[in-house]
């Protein structure tokens, strides 16, 4: 699957969503179940990945950070029943990237 992304330092941060729809889509729900991925990124690079949700402080800076990149964001956001997931990947440690194997792979885009 193809997600949306931008990056904040060595992290990835996407949004948890089917097209504004209710239903949690499924790359996020199997991340929630285990956080370990992989993503590949344009140019060939891959990435292995720790995926989260961001809360508090964080999760509002990078949501004023998509406000900045799509400003009928909110509207949108507004449609879904509940909170959209602000979703953190981060780079796995060199260590446990040898020692566990990725759960799931996704294609990431740049917004």
């Amino acid at each position: 699957m193809i997600v949306g992304y931008y990056e904040d330092g060595p992290n990835l941060v996407s949004m948890a969503m089917n097209g504004w729809g209710a239903a949690e889509p499924a790359w996020w729900l199997n991340l929630q179940s285990d956080p370990h991925a992989v993503v590949d990124l344009a140019g060939g690079v891959r990435r292995e990945v720790l995926g989260r949700a961001a809360v508090g402080e964080e999760r509002e800076r990078l949501w004023q950070r998509w406000r900045e990149l799509d400003k009928n964001l909110d509207a949108y956001a507004a449609r879904r029943p509940r909170e959209t997931a602000v979703v953190v990947l981060e780079p796995r440690a060199a260590s446990e990237q040898a020692s566990v194997a990725p759960a799931s792979t996704a294609r990431a885009t740049p917004w």
